[in-house]
């Protein structure tokens, strides 16, 4: 009996430790439900990642607005009400099909995303299409093909996000191209889509792309978002993180600035509120943590993206890592002597992950660090998860394991980042913290530096004025929280103003 008091005793502890973790992570990530059970939304019954997170991830600094936790709470309200198959869906499902739609309607309106590109570019698109629904009263549905099944736990409770398969020509949602009937940039071009169009639409469809027209970008005017309003199903294509975009527009300025009065963690409490790993990927995640980065010290990111090879020639790369690691001290020096194992050597100090297509880098660094003893005597241990040889973006497999190494990414103290990479984008938002950015220049002098903001980066923003649509503007100097990016001379990401 004394031995099932202390088990009890423990358990009771246990329990009051966890509730105590788990309401700190629900303020730091927003997830307000960290504990509610997922079980009716039919595709996810089990979610560890939700409450396991807080055992590997650090307590984040950054602290959402009490108006940003509120406007989720009556996001998820509004999601479980409109969600696929309720009443309110198939009202919307029937007026997108006749074409007929009330505009005096109060049923339920939808953003559709359609993705392209890789995992990166996906999960920052789905950001700014749900924050466009925020910010629009309308329900995000994700249209998940096989290579995006069973990387994401559903984050609404007790509903789910994915587009169901008996959506209307939903086997026709990747076809769809600018000049396609009822996309918004056509029909505002050729001047069928205005103020005075008597019969709106029941759809549009919005090409957001990294290759869009002028006239799909139209999209970011005011005037035009008064437009769109009236369209209950909008179907967006994006692969860019078009967010910092809708901070420039007049319409959305007030809310957006009460839901982030701290303009540079919109990412990071979007991202740790949406993305949570599904049970299969956070086995592979929790598996490779515990064997390789549990017991380090200090933990170190690396996060290396080629885009062309003919610029970017291993040597020239590796020897701006080398330099960027030491010229910031992250990893000790190390001698010309040969490396005597000592009695300590399973207590690493540091540990260094390296994610990248190639494994030519981390061989590198392994044997630097494997054959030769540190100037500190600090001991370093060099690990790389996969080496897939080149981006397999419609590969379900390829997609699990970016996943997973993103989020192993993400658990760093400390990030090194290649420009203009969406992946290591991710990381760093979901990790909150500015990376050191490995920068693409032909001579890069500095070899890196430390980021301004933690925020992405939108590669291909407008550079048009809404007002004078012939006019080209510097969209990074209309206001002090939108600004150009660090890496990506033309781009634009969000910056706290001082």
């Amino acid at each position: 009996m004394k031995t099932y008091s202390k088990v009890g005793a423990c358990l009771i502890v246990f329990s009051v430790v966890l509730i105590f973790f788990f309401q700190d992570t629900a303020l730091d990530s927003v997830t307000r439900f960290a504990t509610t059970s997922f079980s009716d939304t039919g595709s996810e019954n089990f979610c560890l990642s939700r409450n396991q997170s807080v055992l590997f991830r650090k307590s984040s600094p950054h602290k959402p607005s009490s108006y940003l936790v509120s406007k989720l709470q009556s996001y998820e309200e509004l999601h479980k009400r409109c969600r696929p198959h309720t009443d309110s869906y198939k009202r919307s499902i029937k007026q997108l099909k006749s074409g007929q739609i009330d505009p005096n309607s109060s049923d339920c309106k939808y953003v559709v995303w359609v993705g392209l590109a890789g995992l990166g570019n996906r999960m920052l698109s789905i950001t700014s299409a749900f924050l466009y629904g925020l910010l629009t009263d309308r329900v995000l549905l994700t249209n998940q093909e096989y290579e995006m099944a069973g990387l994401f736990c559903e984050p609404f409770p007790n509903t789910s996000w994915i587009l169901p398969d008996d959506f209307p020509f939903k086997n026709k949602l990747r076809r769809f191209r600018q000049n396609y009937d009822y996309s918004f940039g056509k029909m505002v071009q050729s001047n069928t889509f205005n103020y005075s169009t008597e019969l709106v639409p029941s759809y549009l469809y919005l090409f957001l792309s990294n290759d869009c027209s002028r006239h799909d970008q139209l999209f970011f005017c005011d005037q035009d978002q008064t437009l769109l309003s009236k369209v209950p199903w909008l179907i967006m294509q994006s692969n860019v993180y078009f967010l910092p975009s809708l901070f420039l527009m007049s319409s959305f300025d007030l809310e957006l600035n009460k839901l982030f009065p701290d303009k540079e963690t919109v990412f990071h409490h979007l991202g740790r509120y949406l993305f949570h790993p599904s049970d299969r990927v956070w086995g592979l995640i929790t598996k490779y943590y515990q064997d390789h980065l549990a017991k380090a010290e200090k933990r170190i990111g690396i996060q290396i993206r080629i885009f062309h090879a003919k610029t970017s020639p291993f040597e020239s790369v590796m020897d701006q890592i080398l330099a960027c690691i030491q010229k910031e001290k992250l990893l000790p020096e190390v001698g010309t002597g040969k490396f005597i194992a000592s009695p300590s050597k399973n207590q690493t100090s540091k540990v260094v992950l390296v994610t990248s297509l190639f494994r030519g880098y981390f061989e590198k660094l392994n044997k630097m660090y494997g054959e030769h003893p540190t100037k500190t005597g600090e001991a370093v241990a060099v690990y790389q998860p996969s080496y897939a040889g080149r981006q397999r973006t419609w590969w379900n497999s390829h997609n699990v394991q970016a996943w997973a190494e993103i989020y192993l990414l993400s658990l760093s103290d400390e990030l090194v980042t290649s420009a203009w990479s969406t992946f290591g984008y991710v990381a760093q938002g979901l990790r909150g913290i500015r990376p050191l950015i490995l920068y693409n220049r032909t001579i890069p002098d500095p070899p890196c530096g430390r980021g301004v903001s933690m925020e992405p980066c939108y590669h291909t923003p407008p550079i048009f004025d809404c007002k004078a649509l012939t006019t080209t503007v510097d969209t990074g100097a209309l206001v002090p929280h939108v600004r150009h990016c660090e890496d990506l001379s033309w781009g634009l990401k969000l910056f706290n103003s001082s």
